[in-house]
């Protein structure tokens, strides 16, 4: 911490003090936008200054800020889905203009699937960025009806899964891992219940989901694939509300309410699935006590001290539990603190402080008096601060700049094994880490057609002790490693090893015309933490570890180029978009690797290049009875290592070539939603045998050309339907409910999630391929929402 402050505050002072004069040529408008019905703070609304041709967009808390001369200009508010506000201001000093956004009234059956400026998609610097509304998302077809943020955007392009039911997401060509999944800025590190059917997030509480793929700001780092930046509710402001839902396995409840004569406001929501509550009848007397269910908490809070600052608190606690004689469990905690600060009408600070834990806990036994157990605990924590600053030089230039310190706690393994009463401590030894990171940028608008966002990131990394550490000496190209013993010892704090890393970041717009623009963008990414799992899918058990002398920081460089258009008076968009990813210091595995409570682990490890490269289409229609979108990517991702697959290219385990989707929401009538799904995917890489040899009648498989990923499962695809019916009655006299009917897996496809090959049980000399099916049918489902 140390460290990062004397860094960081001495180039903080370098932009204050031009700030801190009273003098000022040219006056400035700022305030905040908000929701009128909720008091909720606008994101990405349009200020546009009529007169002088010029505007900027609402940030995360939905503040403002416009420089300029001295006079009468009028401001004109719009966001879609709601009405426009214009407002007519005299500047002659600097002036606070704060004001509240209405939801327009449309025609009964019309659909919105977007609250962006129309244009937005177009005009902005931003490329590689995707948002999906949560109305958009409450009214697709779910899984039991259940809505879900992560199911959601792998609807949308460059993004996959390797299968039904996987953990997390993939984007361009990154695994899992490499994904920055925040929630109110506080890292997620599994974002999925229940072994990936469903995400951590609830959707009554979540405000805004930003999926960002490249062109990464400079103020996000520490992940080289992918940003999800999920924003949660602040809490109704204007009155209490309730609202949740009853479905087919788990029900959620929320409660909004404000305080202090609407200075603050609050929400609370919970979630709790019940399949183990309706299956308990159905159990034998040796699963009477089997539990499997997941729950989780949402909260947060704000205060409004003044027009100066802001608090907010958030947290989130949510669990998986499974086990009847044995215990498995496994969950996500984060806190997060913030305080929102305006220096000026031109200087804007957020203050973040965060805590994250990750943990997961297996026992062999639940009894406790049983002389033979083993009980095994994982996790990790991370602990942050991080100042954001905005500066608002001019309508024209905004400068963001900052840095964040980050502390990590990571205990690969805390394990004892009982037997015959005598017990033995075989727990790995913890791993400490922290992570400084420094940034500017700024985001120019150069003329009517090109604007500009370039920046620069430093990040520094140090691997701490105390901790003995073990160098491995490599015999064989691709084979395991072997430590070099005795190991060498640290003390505590001592620093084992560190790594610096510049992340240069740029995106340029060119404005073709008022419908049409041509954007690019480059950025340098770092990662320091690593997901080790070496199965075709993530699982709770997979070990996060740290950058260490062997392992590497993770490193990614990323180039993209699009088109974007849109249509019709921007009822229709589209755009274009082709990428060329190159990754260095990947991590690979030796055959039959032993990645859990493996105090040699590193020397299972394998190191090499990845590359990915594709072409994204998407086009949208925003507006009108049949709202949706359909998506087409045509992509590669390849891995390079030394000693596996005779030292060539070869796919990766979430390589699909081929990526369509299609969404189509339509509205009936006033009470009646229509909508569907469809995903057809090319299917994952998997390694087949190519020959085999028969020993005393046992037909053994072998790949004599020694290719990883030699083959291809086949093609997944899926139809999904769901109808909305909105109730006539009101819910206690004046709530509101509907109910929600969906199909998922229509023509009952039992897409593969991977293939496997075996000897045939009556004749072992007949070898078998083997389709394994998550889901495998038809999975009708009825939930029924309110609010009130």
């Amino acid at each position: 911490m140390k460290y990062f402050l004397r860094i960081y505050i001495p180039i903080f002072l370098c932009f204050l003090v031009p700030t801190a004069g009273k003098a000022q040529d040219r006056p400035t408008v700022s305030g905040y936008v908000k929701d009128a019905s909720n008091g909720e703070g606008l994101i990405g609304v349009s200020v546009y200054v009529r007169e002088a041709g010029t505007g900027v967009i609402t940030n995360p808390y939905g503040f403002y800020s416009l420089t300029l001369p001295s006079g009468t200009y009028t401001l004109v508010y719009t966001y879609i889905g709601y009405n426009k506000l214009e407002k007519s201001v005299t500047l002659t000093a600097d002036q606070r203009l704060d004001v509240e956004m209405t939801e327009e009234s449309r025609q009964l059956q019309e659909v919105v699937v977007s609250t962006r400026k129309e244009d937005e998609n177009v005009r902005s610097i931003e490329m590689s960025v995707n948002r999906v509304e949560m109305k958009t998302i409450r009214q697709m077809p779910a899984l039991l009806g259940e809505v879900d943020l992560i199911r959601s955007i792998q609807l949308l392009p460059g993004v996959t899964t390797v299968g039904e039911g996987a953990s997390g997401f993939n984007v361009r060509g990154g695994d899992i891992s490499q994904n920055l999944v925040l929630l109110d800025e506080a890292p997620v590190y599994n974002s999925s219940h229940l072994f990936g059917f469903f995400s951590v997030f609830n959707p009554d509480a979540v405000k805004d989901v930003k999926l960002i793929k490249g062109g990464i700001p400079a103020q996000y780092g520490g992940r080289i694939s992918s940003i999800l930046d999920v924003r949660m509710k602040e809490g109704n402001s204007k009155k209490r509300e309730i609202n949740g839902g009853i479905g087919t396995i788990f029900s959620r409840l929320t409660y909004e309410q404000p305080f202090m004569q609407g200075r603050g406001s609050f929400i609370v929501a919970a979630r709790r699935s019940y399949i183990d509550v309706l299956a308990k009848p159905f159990l034998n007397k040796d699963l009477k006590g089997a539990r499997f269910n997941f729950y989780d908490l949402t909260a947060k809070a704000n205060y409004r001290l003044n027009d100066k600052n802001t608090f907010y608190a958030s947290g989130y606690f949510g669990r998986d539990v499974f086990g009847a004689d044995f215990g498995f469990g496994w969950g996500n905690g984060t806190a997060t603190a913030r305080w929102n600060h305006v220096f000026s009408n031109k200087l804007f600070l957020n203050l973040t402080g965060y805590y994250s834990n990750y943990d997961y806990a297996l026992e062999s036994d639940s009894k406790e008096e049983n002389p033979d157990r083993f009980v095994w605990n994982s996790k990790i924590i991370s602990k942050s601060v991080k100042p954001d600053f905005t500066y608002y030089l001019t309508p024209n230039n905004q400068i963001s700049f900052g840095g964040q310190y980050i502390h990590y706690d990571s205990r690969p393994g805390a394990a004892i094994a009982i037997s015959a009463g005598e017990r033995r401590d075989i727990s790995l030894q913890p791993r400490y880490g922290d992570e400084s990171a420094l940034y500017i940028g700024n985001e120019q608008k150069v003329s009517e057609r090109l604007s500009l966002q370039y920046g620069i990131r430093y990040s520094h990394y140090r691997y701490l002790g105390p901790g003995q550490v073990y160098e491995f000496r490599e015999v064989v190209p691709g084979e395991r490693k072997f430590p070099v013993l005795p190991g060498e010892q640290y003390r505590q704090g001592e620093t084992i090893q560190q790594y610096g890393n510049w992340e240069p970041r740029f995106s340029m717009n060119i404005g073709l015309s008022s419908t049409a623009s041509i954007k690019a963008s480059y950025n340098r990414t770092a990662q320091y933490l690593h997901l080790l799992s070496n199965t075709a899918a993530s699982s709770p058990l997979d070990v996060w570890t740290l950058s260490t002398r062997t392992i590497r920081p993770e490193l990614a460089d990323q180039v993209a180029l699009g088109w974007f258009q849109n249509f019709r008076d921007n009822t229709y968009e589209a755009s274009v978009e082709v990428y060329y990813k190159t990754l260095q210091n990947q991590i690979d595995y030796v055959r039959n690797s032993d990645l859990l409570l493996n105090r040699y682990v590193e020397g299972d490890l394998l190191f090499g290049e990845g590359r990915a490269y594709g072409a994204e289409f998407y086009l949208k229609k925003n507006k009108g009875r049949l709202t949706g979108w359909l998506s087409y990517t045509l992509a590669r991702t390849e891995r390079l290592v030394e000693g596996v697959s005779n030292n060539n290219w070869f796919p990766a385990r979430f390589d699909k070539p081929h990526n369509f989707t299609a969404v189509g929401i339509f509205g009936l009538n006033d009470r009646w939603t229509l909508s569907s799904n469809f995903t057809f995917t090319s299917g994952t890489p998997a390694t087949f045998p190519t020959n085999r040899f028969v020993w005393k009648n046992w037909a053994l498989p072998y790949n004599v050309y020694n290719a990883r990923n030699n083959n291809r499962i086949p093609a997944y695809h899926r139809l999904d339907l769901a109808a909305t019916l909105k109730s006539r009655k009101k819910l206690f006299g004046r709530g509101e409910g509907e109910w929600v009917f969906s199909v998922y897996n229509v023509y009952n496809r039992r897409n593969p999630f991977s293939v496997y090959v075996r000897q045939n049980e009556d004749n072992p000399q007949i070898t078998e391929a083997v389709r394994y099916s998550v889901i495998g049918t038809v999975v009708p489902a009825v939930t029924y929402n309110f609010r009130f």
